[in-house]
């Protein structure tokens, strides 16, 4: 017999991954996963298209194609006034998963700690305990899951090395406010640690409501890899592209990893979004996409049973369905989809402790006709 000492003795699949089968095995509408059900751009299609055709199919840069990186840079200095070299701090991934795990496999060493927020995105925790991280979480609660910046200084310690940020939130669609950013730039200030800001929903957050990135923060920018993703800009889950920020002292590192990890990513889409991208209305223009999606999406289930949380950013609405059962929220989701035929995410999943929380996660990044179609079914709880 072959003995294996896992790494990761207790991951098994992830959430995602169950309730999506188990969407397609009772043919239930998918509002778990957070991908669209419409198409992308045809001019989008077309450029990457066209790149193929023009024989842009080889090898991009092990740091990604100089227009893309330029583009990013511009985009970023125009967004938030924050100025990244493009030759030297900034680096095109195969999407943002791959770029968190490559930030933090360059920096975390065994024994140190890392501080992140849960619920968390699910990729954050494994990855520090791969490396031989210890991941220190600090629980957040709804309605509005805010930070108490003075019980998480008390996390602190010698060994602490990185704060992991997310906003807008995955998945509670909380994001970070001034006050916030000023009790991380106090927390910090004199310090060593470094924060790795997943920035992946930068340009859907709703209201009039600012995105505050790291990137604004000359005392955060110098210490944060800021890693963002075309698919949820683009509405291309499927292409997995994103990219990651760095000032070049944390770059070099990053760059040390990515090398050795996908080398370069895919060089026809790099054509393509770069031509895409030329266009600025691309990115302006999301929110109120996704903000009329949010609204009537809300407006649909407040005639169900279930209790409405907040919705500031993502493309990600929770619900507390308190009022309608006792179970825990992993079977509810389950009887969500064999009985109704919807499908949603317990947010229970997003923690390391098992939370009593009754709250599950819906994803409105679909056509109106099936967000309509979901909720009718809903309303019959």
């Amino acid at each position: 017999m072959i003995l294996i000492n896992s790494k990761l003795p207790t991951v098994s699949t992830n959430i995602f991954t169950v309730m999506s089968k188990l969407a397609q095995e009772h043919q239930a509408i998918n509002l778990s996963q957070g991908f669209p059900d419409y198409a992308a751009n045809p001019k989008l299609i077309k450029y990457v298209a066209d790149a193929m055709k023009d024989g842009h199919n080889q090898y991009a840069p092990m740091a990604g194609l100089p227009i893309l990186r330029e583009l990013v840079a511009e985009k970023t200095n125009r967004l938030y006034g924050a100025n990244y070299n493009p030759e030297t701090e900034v680096t095109i991934t195969a999407g943002g998963t791959q770029a968190i795990f490559t930030a933090l496999s360059a920096i975390i060493n065994p024994g140190d700690e890392v501080i992140i927020f849960e619920p968390a995105y699910d990729c954050y925790s494994p990855t520090v305990k791969l490396l031989g991280g210890l991941v220190k979480p600090f629980e957040l609660h709804g309605p509005d899951y805010a930070i108490d910046w003075e019980m998480v200084k008390k996390l602190f310690t010698a060994n602490t090395r990185m704060i992991i940020l997310n906003s807008p939130q995955n998945p509670t669609g909380s994001i970070l406010t001034k006050s916030d950013i000023d009790a991380l730039i106090k927390l910090t200030k004199n310090t060593d640690v470094l924060i790795l800001s997943d920035e992946v929903y930068e340009h859907i957050i709703f209201d009039g409501e600012k995105h505050e990135s790291v990137a604004i923060y000359p005392e955060l920018q110098e210490r944060s890899f800021i890693v963002a993703s075309f698919g949820k800009l683009l509405h291309t889950t499927g292409w997995k592209l994103g990219y990651c920020l760095a000032p070049v002292k944390l770059m070099n590192e990053f760059r040390k990893v990515h090398q050795f990890n996908v080398f370069s990513v895919n060089t026809p889409m790099q054509v393509g979004i770069a031509n895409y991208l030329k266009s600025e209305s691309v990115y302006e223009d999301i929110a109120v996409f996704f903000q009329e999606k949010r609204d009537l999406f809300r407006a649909l289930l407040s005639q169900t049973k279930f209790k409405l949380l907040p919705c500031k950013g993502s493309y990600f609405q929770c619900v507390n369905y308190e009022a309608i059962s006792d179970e825990k929220d992993k079977d509810m989701a389950k009887r969500l989809v064999t009985e109704y035929g919807v499908a949603s995410i317990p947010v229970s999943a997003f923690y390391t402790k098992n939370n009593t929380d009754k709250i599950l996660r819906f994803c409105f990044a679909k056509e109106k006709e099936t967000l309509e179609k979901a909720v009718e079914r809903l309303l019959k709880i």
